[in-house]
């Protein structure tokens, strides 16, 4: 079945090149060129990828993306001249997959393209094969309804966020490098962005991770984190 792409971009010229590229990779393209416009046709679409500007006239891409999230988890690459690394903190805050820059190569936007949508694939086709909760005394994490709860609290995550912690605990107790964490959050296609480590920073601040008794983001210097339970077993590293 053909994928469908919703194209989000005030400029009509860049949805033309756009279309132009990824046609051959058989992918229907759908123009929208203002916020609203790409809200109202991603709910009546229902597209498998989304490709959106920062600035546009009304809402702009980061408030886009923020309601996309609400309504899906297809994959959303932000396609933009503004890739400084506080646009791309806030896109990923937000629930952004990638960034590519603008000017841009045909090779590399078929490439991220073609990663983004393998990605959901594979995620979709392997998605009961993972553990889908974790619960103790003190947190529960139900990854079927990506809820977090902290002594009964619903924790508020930002979807990078929740993707990193669901990828440790789905596989708890194993060692997950800064390599394989970065392209199973970010996708295959991930040069550049936010740390890992800095968003461990945030999961266990948000987590007090340590202050009740146990650390469940555990680091293992030079070979990356795991997710230890609270009555599992395993080598204890700071």
């Amino acid at each position: 079945m053909e994928k469908i792409v919703l194209v989000i971009d005030d400029d009509p010229e860049l949805g033309k090149l756009v279309e132009a590229v990824l046609k051959p990779l058989e992918l229907k393209v759908h123009q929208a060129y203002s916020g609203d416009e790409g809200l109202k046709q991603a709910y009546a679409i229902h597209p498998d990828l989304a490709i959106l500007d920062i600035m546009m006239p009304g809402l702009d891409g980061f408030e886009v993306c923020s309601r996309l999230r609400e309504m899906s988890s297809f994959p959303i690459l932000m396609l933009t001249a503004r890739a400084h690394e506080n646009d791309m903190l806030r896109g990923f805050n937000a629930g952004v997959d990638d960034f590519l820059r603008k000017p841009f190569s045909k090779n590399e936007l078929e490439a991220r393209v073609r990663a983004l949508l393998r990605r959901s694939k594979n995620e979709n086709t392997n998605e009961t094969s993972y553990i889908n909760a974790y619960v103790d005394p003190v947190l529960e994490i139900e990854l079927s309804s990506k809820t977090v709860k902290l002594q009964g609290n619903v924790i508020e995550l930002s979807p990078k966020e929740y993707d990193l912690l669901a990828c440790l605990v789905r596989e708890q107790g194993k060692i997950m490098s800064h390599r394989k964490l970065a392209r199973d959050v970010w996708g295959e296609s991930y040069m550049s962005g936010p740390t890992i480590s800095l968003y461990i920073y945030y999961l266990r601040n948000k987590l007090k991770d340590g202050q009740h008794g146990h650390q469940y983001i555990r680091t293992l210097w030079g070979r990356g984190y795991w997710f230890a339970p609270r009555n599992g077993t395993g080598e204890e590293s700071s």
